[in-house]
């Protein structure tokens, strides 16, 4: 008996606050489903008739990430008062994104259209928080769309396989992924980079992953659960936007915008493995990650 409540103690600690923020999330869509029952809301969920939700959404966790990650957001200067492509790297989980989309809200009341994963349209119950939020599965016409109307779209090249096996080197795992750069291009938009200081530190990946990559790589699906949630240190980053160049070749666009593969190289001209360099220790330290939170001098 103790041995089994030690269990099950160790499991709870490794994995509550993940299994947390998905309650929190599917209560979010919930209460979503709430509003617009009793409203009778109609309308497309990317419309203003969804600010005043949006905002109470926005509100709840940018209060949950000042509390629990003591969160700064830094360069929203950097962003284009027009159409633009963030470029991010993708932790374990993406709650620091989250926090970005959250605090960008309620400092510019700027909605910011995410590109997701197929899986994630696939996951029971999220259907009406996934539209009125504005993640979107990422098609060159839709981006273009969304382009061309003038809303940011976010795309981390990396995407789940980013999330599920990249750690605390913080290796981008881009491979030859270049469809960011040619929309940019068709789209005629800069390209911006944005990273989240210790998101590896938070939460994390187990270290075995032959499995699990066998198991991704033939199904698509992320079976590795993440753990963790430690209330460390968060700082999102913008850094200063790559310009359209009508000469430039979207080989030569994607190569200015992330050349260079390995992370520790002080030559890379990758713009996010830049920011990287800047304001992450390498490799991530949990410990130095929570004594950020008492760093007034960061500030």
């Amino acid at each position: 008996v103790i041995i089994a409540s030690l269990t099950i103690s160790a499991i709870l600690v490794f994995f509550i606050v993940p299994l947390t923020i998905v309650f929190f999330i599917y209560l979010t869509n919930i209460l979503l489903l709430i509003y617009q029952r009793n409203n009778e809301v109609k309308a497309d969920p990317l419309s203003d008739v969804w600010d005043s939700v949006r905002k109470t959404i926005a509100n709840f966790w940018d209060i949950y990430a000042r509390i629990w990650h003591g969160y700064e957001l830094h360069g929203v200067e950097n962003l284009p008062e027009g159409p633009g492509i963030l470029v991010y790297y993708h932790g374990a989980i993406p709650i620091d994104y989250l926090y970005f989309l959250s605090r960008l809200f309620l400092w510019k009341k700027r909605l910011c259209l995410s590109v997701a994963d197929h899986f994630v349209f696939r996951l029971p119950g999220l259907k009406l928080l996934l539209g009125v939020t504005g993640v979107i599965p990422g098609t060159r016409e839709e981006c273009l769309v969304a382009l061309r109307n003038g809303y940011l779209v976010s795309i981390s090249p990396g995407g789940v396989r980013e999330a599920l096996f990249s750690d605390e080197s913080y290796q981008l795992m881009w491979g030859n992924r270049k469809g960011f750069a040619q929309v940019a291009l068709e789209a005629k938009v800069p390209i911006i980079p944005m990273y989240t200081q210790n998101v590896r530190e938070g939460y994390r990946m187990f270290k075995e992953r032959r499995f699990f990559r066998q198991l991704y790589e033939s199904t698509r699906l992320p079976f590795t659960p993440p753990y963790g949630g430690l209330p460390v240190k968060f700082r999102t980053y913008i850094g200063k936007p790559i310009p359209y160049d009508p000469n430039i070749t979207t080989e030569e666009l994607v190569e200015k915008a992330c050349k260079g593969k390995l992370l520790f190289s002080f030559q890379t001209k990758t713009a996010v493995q830049a920011l990287i360099s800047k304001h992450q220790t390498i490799p991530g330290n949990i410990w130095k990650a929570l004594l950020e939170r008492f760093d007034k001098r960061r500030k």
